[in-house]
């Protein structure tokens, strides 16, 4: 008889505490608590100042001693900052159902240097040249992909559920399974780009001709290669790129990119705004600020690729893109610092073909002190393909491993090589070393944990 009331009185207990548990903290009249705690490297257990703290839509910065304090409005912890892998991390029972506790807590990172081969929209899926990437990263130092996931083309090349690009008729299943890709990925300790080309998209011009740009005749635009553009003060396309952009993100990539996020170079062009220097930038840095806006809940780094002579020019260069304003919305700004594309050359080096160490090492400086930014917010673009502009030489061995000296020896936060081929050797690459064997070992080991992304 004794016994049975004992269990009586657990059931009542264990109901009870169910009950507790399935009732909103805010239905209960609780105030929100807050969750604090500490982010340090996880090798040298150095506090890490300005670390990115996400709960939901709320975001913080670790102060100078890697700690922080943030509004407890979930029950998950997510993590991210310069130069380090992202990381999330569940916050305690005991502080989600009883906000005023306070138990630190302690985030650990792992440092982490992109160092990215590209690949485009069909590179993805062809069996050949996806093996052959995944081969070079094996052999060699390299240890991330930049993925084409929206292409020069506007294709989208996954089963997206934007319907948009259903309605439109821009979708091209070449990734089956693009969780599944990512996932494999990971578990290889391999960083993943998503790149989206924003503003250049044939397929939403030619569909909603009303967003499409149009010459002073009214007729849709076309650029070199025969492909329409939309405009970009048009909210409607800032919300298409940003919808695929949270589906990469859902999808587990660690890093959105976004390409052709400017205005087309070409005059004579008709716009919904004055095309002022002054619109345009608002309109590109208002496109970048509702992506970093959209994408917070979900902890991934945000970049953009901008033209090398941005980091040299003083206004938008005609196409919207102002350094000191663009740089304030990213994560990682990525200026294209293919040789190739420098036709008139830098200050001292006229024929930049000849001199690519020079070209990457000095624009990157440029960047820096006009910008203000510490190195580790840059992560340029390398040319691996052969000169087009100049005297038509191969990039090679040499060449390539000069750019990617003068990128380290600037500090960077790694660099990305550019093939539109998708060809790639060993040519100007270190070999893998115990070091990066050991890290992305440990990357894997983390990932499996589920503590990392």
């Amino acid at each position: 008889m004794v016994i049975m009331e004992k269990r009586y009185k657990y059931c009542i207990i264990i109901l009870f505490i169910m009950l507790f548990l399935s009732i909103p903290i805010c239905s209960m009249g609780l105030t929100v608590g807050y969750t604090t705690g500490k982010v340090v490297d996880i090798f040298t257990k150095n506090p890490i100042k300005e670390a990115l703290v996400t709960i939901n839509t709320d975001v913080v910065l670790t102060d100078e001693e890697g700690t922080f304090s943030i509004k407890t409005s979930g029950d998950k912890l997510a993590v991210r900052a310069y130069g380090y892998m992202r990381t999330e991390q569940k916050i305690p029972m005991t502080l989600v159902i009883s906000p005023t506790i306070s138990i630190p807590v302690l985030i650990e990172l792992v440092p982490f240097t992109p160092k990215a081969l590209y690949l485009t929209v069909f590179g993805i899926g062809d069996n050949t040249l996806r093996g052959s990437a995944l081969k070079l990263i094996d052999e060699t130092e390299l240890n991330s992909l930049v993925i084409d996931v929206k292409g020069d083309r506007g294709i989208v090349n996954y089963r997206s559920s934007v319907p948009v690009v259903s309605e439109i008729g821009s979708r091209l299943i070449i990734i089956k399974d693009l969780k599944g890709m990512i996932k494999s990925l990971k578990e290889k300790g391999i960083y993943t780009i998503a790149r989206i080309v924003v503003f250049k998209d044939n397929p939403l011009a030619l569909a909603k001709p009303d967003l499409a740009l149009k010459t002073r005749n009214g007729e849709i635009w076309n650029d070199k290669e025969g492909l329409a553009w939309v405009n970009p003060f048009k909210k409607e396309v800032w919300d298409y790129n940003i919808d695929i952009a949270i589906e990469a993100a859902q999808s587990g990539f660690d890093e959105i990119q976004f390409d052709y996020v400017r205005f087309p170079d070409e005059d004579g062009l008709e716009f919904s705004m004055p095309n002022t220097e002054e619109n345009r930038v608002k309109a590109i840095t208002g496109f970048l600020a509702e992506a970093r806006k959209r994408l917070t809940p979900y902890n991934v780094f945000l970049a953009a690729d901008i033209f090398g002579y941005v980091f040299w020019n003083l206004n938008d260069t005609y196409i919207g893109q102002k350094l000191e304003e663009l740089s304030l919305m990213l994560d990682y700004t990525s200026p294209m610092l293919y040789p190739s594309g420098f036709r008139y050359g830098i200050p001292g080096y006229r024929n930049p073909v000849a001199s690519p160490y020079k070209i990457i090492y000095l624009t990157l400086n440029r960047g820096r002190e006009r910008s203000e930014l510490p190195p580790i917010r840059f992560r340029p673009w390398l040319q691996a393909f052969r000169d087009y502009a100049f005297d038509k030489r191969h990039f090679t061995g040499q060449e390539i491993r000069d750019q990617i000296d003068a990128a380290e020896k600037f500090g960077s936060n790694g660099w990305m090589l550019w093939n539109p081929r998708n060809i790639y050797t060993k040519d100007g690459l270190k070999k893998n070393d115990d070091n990066d064997k050991l890290l992305g070992m440990q990357m894997q080991y983390l990932f499996k944990k589920k503590d990392i992304f």
